[in-house]
Formats: structure tokens, C-alpha cells, sequence
């Protein structure tokens, strides 16, 4: 794909900007993702841009008219440019799907040295308030793992008898654990809130770069406080 990826016809940007915001919008995107939603950085520039877009279609448009819609196109680039460069981009996190769906540059940036991982990964739970729970302490299950490979742990989980996140029965394995989350960092947090008494259960597992995913951890369960 080329490097400069953003469209240059008005339309054409006015329509690629409703894109990513819709797409990169979707909260459950960007918190995959683990990066800010682009509200805050293209929703008023498309908001702007589209209106003086619309502007030069009264017959009684003039000059400043024209000199403004360039300029919201602009902001609107710059803001476009901004948050996929910022966030997009170089992150791993978004799939080649994802890139193909929102029309971003396909790079492949994973190191071909690294291994699958191979070891469990643990944790410990931790309720800090009413309908919290977090998962703390995550680490390799018994060995140190390479910290070359920057692996990162996708959180499993599922709740009985809950409003969300609903399993029928005790899981056996990670395999029976619909719900995730990915985190690179050693602790992740869940809001449970309005669920407080339903049983939970979490099971972990290291992923690569690749999303190559390593050996089921235990599963590890607790009633939401």
C-alpha cells in the first residue's frame, strides 16, 4: 500500500475520515487496541469540514467560503494523520483485518525470531471496590519467560449467572471462556458493576506478536464483590 495512504479528493476524505471514526470509535476497538478513542482528534475537524463542504453548494458561496473549506481539510488531515500515525500504525495490536477495514498501511513489523511462547502464565485476584476485580501480578507460571519475544496476555473470562459476559457452566479450560482482553502490562482491572455475588472465572495465556498463543493457564475463579 502506499505510504500516503489519506485520500485527496474532498469527498473521498470527508468519507475516509466517517470511517475511522466509526471504526476506530468502537470502544471495544481501541480497547483492544489499548489506545485513546479519535473523537478528540477528528470528530469536530469531520464535523467542520463536512459543514463547509455543504457551504459551497449555496449559490451565494464566495471566496472566504472556498478559503475555509480548504482549511478545515486541513485540520481534518492533520487531525486523520495524527491519531493513525500516533496509534495505528506501528501497533500491533491492530490485525491486518482491522487495517484492511479502515484502509491504514499493512506492515509487517514482527520480527521473524520470534518464538511461539511456550510456558502459563498466573496472577492473582484483588477486589478493590464494589463490582472491581483485577488481575495482578500477572507473570510466567514457574519460569522466567524471554523478554525478547514481548509477549503479551490475553485475559479470559466469563461470569454465571451474569448480565454480561455470560457462560452456562464451570469452565474446564480457557477453550470454554468466551470473553477477552489483551494487556501487556502486569495488572488489568475489570468493572463487574451490577454483577456483585455471580461467580467469575479467568484463565490466562501468553500471545506474540503474531497472536501466536501459548499453554493454557489454570483457571482461576472468584465471586465479584
Amino acid at each position: 500500500m502506499s505510504a500516503n495512504y489519506m485520500p485527496r479528493g474532498d469527498q473521498a476524505l470527508l468519507n475516509y475520515g466517517k470511517i475511522i471514526l466509526a471504526y476506530a470509535g468502537e470502544s471495544d476497538n481501541s480497547e483492544r487496541w489499548e489506545v485513546p478513542g479519535p473523537q478528540r482528534f477528528i470528530e469536530q475537524p469531520l464535523t467542520d469540514f463536512e459543514e463547509a463542504l455543504k457551504r459551497l453548494l449555496d449559490p451565494n458561496r464566495g471566496r472566504v467560503d472556498l478559503v475555509n473549506k480548504n482549511e478545515q481539510k486541513k485540520l481534518l488531515d492533520r487531525g486523520l494523520r495524527t491519531y493513525i500515525q500516533g496509534f495505528l500504525v506501528r501497533n500491533p495490536n491492530v490485525t491486518v483485518v482491522d487495517r484492511t477495514a479502515m484502509n491504514i498501511p499493512i506492515y509487517d513489523t514482527t520480527p521473524t525470531t520470534v518464538p511461539p511462547p511456550a510456558i502459563p502464565v498466573t496472577g492473582i485476584l484483588s477486589f478493590p471496590a464494589t463490582g472491581l476485580v483485577e488481575m495482578r501480578e500477572i507473570r510466567a507460571a514457574g519460569e522466567k519467560r524471554d523478554e525478547r519475544s514481548k509477549y503479551g496476555v490475553r485475559i479470559y473470562y466469563g461470569i454465571i449467572g451474569g448480565i454480561k459476559n455470560v457462560i452456562t457452566a464451570r469452565p474446564a479450560t480457557g477453550d470454554d471462556l468466551p470473553y477477552s482482553v489483551f494487556t501487556r502490562q502486569k495488572r488489568y482491572r475489570f468493572d463487574f458493576t451490577g454483577e456483585s455475588g455471580k461467580e467469575i472465572f479467568f484463565c490466562m495465556r501468553y500471545e506474540n506478536s503474531k497472536g501466536q498463543a501459548g499453554p493454557w493457564g489454570k483457571i482461576i475463579s472468584a465471586f465479584v464483590p
